[in-house]
Order: structure tokens, then sequence, then C-alpha cells
């Protein structure tokens, strides 16, 4: 006959090994959990980041984008409104505000860890670059004059973290 010892021995015994097979189980549980949780905001931050690619990849995006950047020509704040603005030309005005709404909204996605910069950089640092040399004296002028310090900030902040980065891999077109 078994002892009264040994059985409270064997069942504490059973119960530390019950314990340490569902603190692993949960541990293994939890673990993967965090993967697939990981995984899932990679892919996450993956479609959102194509579902902007794609509508700055878009034909008509991109013709706005062409004709905003090598065919418009301004000397000033006054200069461009009288071509451009609301008041003479609002198709125009039309074009530029929806090509630096974009821009201004995928940098503040970019600014709240959203985005990648360097997934912006490796696919489309050279529409900002050239977005925001563009149109940076006018947006300044612009804020001075409407009291709209806001205006285009975040085009200003993309290009402000993509620039150093361009600089940095390619030297050869610093300024």
């Amino acid at each position: 006959m078994v002892d009264q010892l040994a059985l409270q021995t064997i069942g504490i015994l059973m119960t530390g090994i019950s314990m340490t097979i569902a603190a692993v189980y949960y541990t293994l549980t939890l673990r993967n959990t965090q993967k697939t949780q990981q995984l899932q905001l990679e892919t996450r931050k993956a479609q959102l980041f194509m579902q902007i690619y794609n509508r700055i990849t878009d034909k008509a995006f991109m013709k706005k984008f062409i004709d905003i950047i090598f065919h418009w020509e301004w000397t000033d704040y006054d200069d461009f409104m009288e071509k451009y603005g609301p008041e003479n030309n609002i198709d125009a005005f039309a074009d530029w505000t929806s090509v630096g709404l974009y821009i201004d909204g995928l940098g503040s996605q970019v600014k709240r860890g959203l985005i990648d910069v360097g997934q912006v950089d490796d696919l489309i640092s050279g529409v900002i670059i050239r977005y925001w040399e563009k149109r940076e004296q006018f947006t300044r002028e612009l804020r001075e004059r409407m009291n709209y310090p806001q205006y285009g900030e975040y085009v200003e902040y993309l290009y402000n973290q993509i620039k150093p980065i361009i600089e940095e891999q390619h030297p050869e077109l610093k300024a």
C-alpha cells in the first residue's frame, strides 16, 4: 500500500509539472501571438504604402505632377495667383491643391510613424524633392500673407526628412 506522504508528494509533483507545462504553453502561445500581430502590422503598413504608391503612380495624378513641375512657371506669389490661383484658373488650382494635399498627407503619415521614411525615399523621393523645391518660395509667402503657418507643413517636413537621406546616398547632388 502507498503511504500518505508518497501520495502527497506525487500530487505536489504533478501540480508542479502541470504548472510548468501551462507556463511553457502560455509563453509559446504569447510569443506566437506577438509574432502574428507584428506580421499583421507589417502587412497593414505595406498595404497602406502600396495604396499610397498606387495613387502617386496613377496616370492622372502623375500628369498633374508633371505639369506643375515641368510646365508651370511663376516669378512670385502674385504671378502664381494670377496664372494658377482659384480666381483665374480653378482647374490648375485644383491640380495644385490635389497634389499638395496628397503629399502633405503622406508627410503626416511619416511623421506619425505609420509609413517608414525609408520606403518613401526608396520609391518617390524625387517627387517629394522636386515638388517642395518648386513650391517652397510660394508656400513661405502664402504662409506669411494669409497668416497660415501650417500651410504645406508636412510637405516641408517630408522634404526635410528625405533631403538628408538623398544627400548621404548621392553626395554628388549636394548644392
